[in-house]
C-alpha cells in the first residue's frame, strides 16, 4: 500500500494504472456503501495529490485526483470532523464539498430515523439514543441551513426511550432561537414536539411574545396578533398541555403586573386566535372544553365561545345576559367552589373579554333602566377582588353617572363641562375606587363615539381627561381595542370609526 510519505510521480511509476482503478472503484456503489472501503480510497487518492506540481501533467493529475476526493466526501458517512481531516492538507475549502455531503448526509440520516420508528419494536434494530445526542449537537451550528431542516423536523418529532430534554438541550434551544429569530420555518408537529418536551423553548417564545408588549405604538393590537400568528402558539395550542402551560404564564404575568391593559389584551387577541385555529383544525373537537379549562364551568366556556358576529347586534343583550347570571351564581354562591375562586372565574372571562365591552356599549344603547346583568357583568370585569357589597356600590354609581349621560344622548349640542359634570369628575379630587373610575371612563369614551353630540366635543372632553400619561395610554388602548373590535365583528359605525381613528393618531403623536 502507499503512503502519504511516496510523491505521486512515484506512485504513478510503481503502479501504472492506478488512476484507471480508482476511477472505476469511486464511482461502484457497492465498494462506496462501506465506510472502511471509503477511507481506503481517499488515502490512496491522497497519495496521487502533488503539493509542489511542477508541470502541466502533475497540475492535470491534481486537478483529477480532487474532483475524486470531492465526490466521496459528498457521500462520506463519517461526521464533519472526520471529513475535515482528509481535507485540511488537500487544499479543499469547504464550498467545494458541503452542499454534496450536508445533503447526503441529511438524506441517510433521515432515512435511518424514519426506519428507527417504524421498528420502534426491535430494539436491535433501533437508533442509539447516544447516537441521537451526538448527531444533535452536530447539527446546533447548521440548523439554519435550508438543507437542514427535514433533518430538524426529524429530529424534533425522534421517539426514543430516554427524556430528550435530558438528552440534547442545546439542540433545542439552537432550533427554537432560530425558529422565533425567522431563519428557519417549522411545521406545527415539530413545534409542539419541541415546546412539549423542552419547557424552557415555550417559555422563550412567551418571553419573545411579552417583549412586543408596548401598547403605545401604532396598531398594537394588529402588530400583536400578526406575531401570535406566526409564532404558530394558536396551532401549538390545539394541544391540552400546551396551551395550559401558555395559560399558566399569561395567569403569572397578569398577576405580576397587576392586570396590565397590555397583558390583558394580548390575552384576548390570543385566544380569539386561538379558537379560530381550534375551529379549522377540529371539525370535531379532539379533546373536550374541560381539558383546556379544567377549572371552568363547561357551559359557561360554551357561552362564552360564542361568536358575536354570528350572532345579530340586536340579540346581543341575550348572551350578555346569560354570560353574567352564570358567573354571578358561581362568584356568590359559594356551592360552586369546584370551579375557583373569583379570580379563576374572572381569568376566563378575560379571555372573552370582548364581551365587556360589548356590554359597555350596550348600556349606552338600551332604553329604559340599565339592565342589572349588565352592570354586574361590568362591575366584576374592572374590579375581580371586590366582594359583594362593593361591587353592589360600583353598580349604584355606575347606573348613577349613566342616568345623566343618557339624559344628555339625544342633545344635538353638549360642552365638555356637561359631560365631565355627568361622569362626576368635574371636582379636583375623585373619592372613587380606581376601577369605578376606570369603568366610568369607558362609559364616557362609548358616550363621545356613539353619540351626535358627543363628536364636536370629543377632543376637548379627552383633553380635560387625559391628565396623566396613565390615563392617556388608557385611552390609546381603548380606542385601539374598539377599532379591532368592531374590525373582526364587522360593525357598520363609519362616523363613529372615523373619529376613533383620528383620536387615536392624534394620541399617539402625544406621547
Amino acid at each position: 500500500m502507499c503512503t502519504l510519505s511516496q510523491d505521486s510521480s512515484t506512485v504513478i511509476e510503481r503502479f501504472p494504472t492506478i488512476d484507471q482503478l480508482l476511477a472505476k472503484t469511486c464511482w461502484n456503489p457497492f465498494i462506496l456503501a462501506y465506510d472502511e472501503s471509503q477511507k481506503f480510497l481517499i488515502w490512496c487518492l491522497c497519495c496521487l495529490i502533488n503539493k509542489e506540481p511542477q508541470n502541466s501533467g502533475e497540475l492535470k493529475l491534481n486537478s483529477w485526483t480532487r474532483r475524486l476526493l470531492s465526490h466521496i466526501l459528498s457521500a462520506f458517512r463519517l461526521n464533519i470532523k472526520e471529513v475535515g481531516l482528509f481535507t485540511q492538507s488537500l487544499g479543499y475549502a469547504p464550498v467545494d464539498y458541503y452542499p454534496s455531503l450536508l445533503k447526503n448526509m441529511v438524506l441517510s440520516l433521515l432515512s435511518e430515523l424514519r426506519e428507527n420508528h417504524l421498528n420502534g419494536f426491535n430494539t436491535q434494530r433501533q437508533m442509539a439514543p447516544e447516537r441521537v445526542r451526538s448527531l444533535s449537537r452536530v447539527c446546533v451550528p447548521l440548523v439554519t441551513l435550508p438543507d437542514f431542516e427535514p433533518l430538524v423536523e426529524a429530529l424534533l418529532t425522534y421517539h426514543g426511550h430516554e427524556p430528550q430534554e435530558m438528552l440534547w438541550p442545546e439542540f433545542f434551544d439552537a432550533v427554537n432561537e432560530a425558529f422565533l429569530l425567522k431563519k428557519i420555518s417549522l411545521s406545527k408537529s415539530a413545534i409542539v414536539c419541541l415546546w412539549l418536551r423542552h419547557l424552557p423553548s415555550l417559555e422563550k417564545a412567551m418571553l419573545h411574545l411579552f417583549e412586543k408588549l408596548t401598547s403605545s405604538e401604532r396598531n398594537f393590537l394588529r402588530r400583536i396578533e400578526c406575531f401570535i400568528k406566526d409564532s404558530l402558539l394558536p396551532e401549538a395550542a390545539c394541544h391540552p398541555a400546551i396551551f395550559r402551560m401558555v395559560d399558566e404564564m399569561f395567569r403569572y404575568a397578569l398577576l405580576e403586573t397587576d392586570g396590565a391593559p397590555e397583558v390583558l389584551a394580548t390575552i384576548q387577541v390570543f385566544t380569539w386566535c386561538f379558537v379560530e385555529t381550534l375551529e379549522k383544525e377540529n371539525k370535531q373537537l379532539k379533546f373536550t372544553l374541560k381539558t383546556y379549562f379544567p377549572y371552568a364551568s363547561p357551559s359557561l366556556v360554551m357561552v362564552l365561545l360564542q361568536y358575536p358576529k354570528d350572532i345579530p347586534q340586536s340579540l346581543w343583550h341575550q348572551p350578555l345576559k346569560h354570560i353574567s347570571e352564570m358567573l354571578r351564581e358561581i362568584v356568590e354562591d359559594q356551592t360552586h367552589r369546584s370551579y375557583g375562586g373569583p379570580f379563576e372565574s374572572w381569568f376566563l372571562f378575560v379571555h372573552f373579554g370582548g364581551w365587556a365591552d360589548i356590554a359597555a356599549e350596550q348600556l349606552l344603547m338600551s332604553e329604559g333602566e340599565p339592565p342589572d346583568a349588565l352592570l354586574w357583568l361590568l362591575a366584576f370585569s374592572y374590579s375581580p377582588r371586590d366582594g359583594s357589597q362593593k361591587r353592589a356600590q360600583t353598580m349604584v354609581e355606575v347606573k348613577s353617572v349613566l342616568g345623566r349621560l343618557m339624559k344628555l344622548l339625544r342633545r344635538p349640542t353638549l360642552s365638555a363641562r356637561e359631560l365631565q359634570t355627568a361622569a362626576g369628575e368635574s371636582q379636583g379630587g375623585d373619592p372613587r375606587p380606581p376601577a369605578c373610575r376606570q369603568l366610568i371612563r369607558c362609559l364616557l369614551l362609548n358616550f363621545l363615539l356613539w353619540a351626535p353630540g358627543g363628536h364636536a366635543v370629543a377632543r376637548e372632553v379627552i383633553a380635560l381627561m387625559a391628565q396623566t400619561d396613565e390615563v392617556t395610554h388608557e385611552i390609546i388602548g381603548f380606542l385601539d381595542q374598539t377599532l379591532y373590535r368592531w374590525d373582526r365583528l364587522c360593525v357598520e359605525a363609519p362616523t363613529s370609526r372615523k373619529l376613533a381613528r383620528e383620536l387615536l393618531t392624534e394620541l399617539h403623536a402625544k406621547v
